[in-house]
């Protein structure tokens, strides 16, 4: 059996949050040339949140991270860092993060962001995890939180029917263990990103370009021809390091982009459909919150126990994309 470290990041809880207002297919509808048939067919999606006026990024974080605290069990001041996986950020600078900090009351410790768009929640578990097994840190939030409506352009139906907002955290802490797979805690990772396609995806704005924020712009079918093979590469590699198969996944809680892309690495990997937790139909992409927001609703309603073995993986521009393996 293959043996890791004797310090192992566990999960300790998770949380979302989601904005009251639901745009629906048939409200796209109304607004752009699209249909509930057309969005459904291909994307899987029928319905998204939209964040309300006043509602930011770090707004949205605090309320996932409160969730996740609560779950744990813990207290704010029980936290010593705090990463934010964020294409939206509330400003240019400071981080949003050191707003969440704040609205914590934590004034210990350090907070980031990190920018790697849709893959960035699962490139904040990997950093977070490095840190806490240096010692460096004891116990870290890992926020992914996105208010992607302020960023899309709403006459583009190939881009504004994909995205929704909202926020996810973990609280991750270090542990001492006897360093088996069986032990709880992030057993594997694997990062990627190749610059040669950030044009496939991509904001056509920002301080150093245009002094402008942009919109979101898509080669939707370059994505997705990169999406499966890259996911799939990244997965298997992280499997391997753990001596584990596909097979032995419990739950797999992909990046939430598209139901197509996702049944297309199920079938690649040979996933059993069941075992996948999707919530792109209600959520849409909501870029690096999609991971949270999805480990939060499985283990809310009790598909995902301590001592699963879970997967999650993303692709975002960049391209990026990664693969955490976790005994939860």
């Amino acid at each position: 059996m293959v043996r890791l470290g004797t310090v192992r990041t566990v999960i300790k809880g998770c949380g979302g949050y989601l904005p009251e207002r639901v745009l629906t297919n048939a409200d796209l509808a109304k607004m752009v040339d699209t249909s509930d048939s057309w969005i459904t067919e291909r994307t899987g999606i029928k319905e998204r949140r939209i964040a309300a006026e006043g509602e930011l990024t770090s707004t949205m974080g605090a309320l996932a991270a409160k969730a996740a605290l609560t779950d744990a069990g813990l207290a704010p001041e029980d936290i010593d860092l705090i990463i934010l996986a964020t294409s939206t950020p509330d400003q240019t600078f400071p981080a949003s993060a050191v707003t969440i900090q704040a609205d914590l009351g934590i004034t210990h410790g350090a907070a980031f962001d990190m920018q790697a768009v849709c893959s960035g929640f699962v490139f904040a578990l990997a950093t977070a995890d490095s840190y806490l097994k240096s010692g460096q840190f004891k116990r870290a939030l890992v926020i992914g939180a996105e208010a992607f409506s302020r960023i899309l352009d709403w006459k583009d139906r190939s881009t504004c029917v994909l995205f929704g907002d909202g926020a996810g955290a973990v609280v991750v802490e270090a542990q001492k263990l006897n360093g088996a797979l069986t032990d709880r805690g992030i057993l594997a990772t694997c990062l990627r990103s190749d610059g040669r396609y950030r044009d496939k995806l991509y904001v056509d704005g920002g301080p150093s370009s245009t002094g402008t924020v942009g919109h979101v712009r898509m080669d939707g079918p370059e994505v997705f021809r990169h999406a499966v093979t890259n996911i799939s590469e990244v997965i298997g590699t992280t499997l391997a390091q753990a001596g584990y198969v596909s097979s032995d996944i419990d739950w797999f809680v992909p990046h939430q982009a598209n139901k197509r892309i996702l049944d297309g690495t199920a079938r690649k990997l040979g996933l059993d459909p069941e075992r996948i937790i999707i919530t792109v139909d209600k959520h849409a992409n909501t870029s690096a919150a999609s991971i949270p927001l999805a480990l939060s609703q499985g283990s809310a309603d009790g598909r995902i126990k301590q001592g699963d073995l879970v997967l999650i993986e993303a692709m975002g521009g960049g391209f990026t994309w990664g693969a955490l393996l976790i005994r939860w």
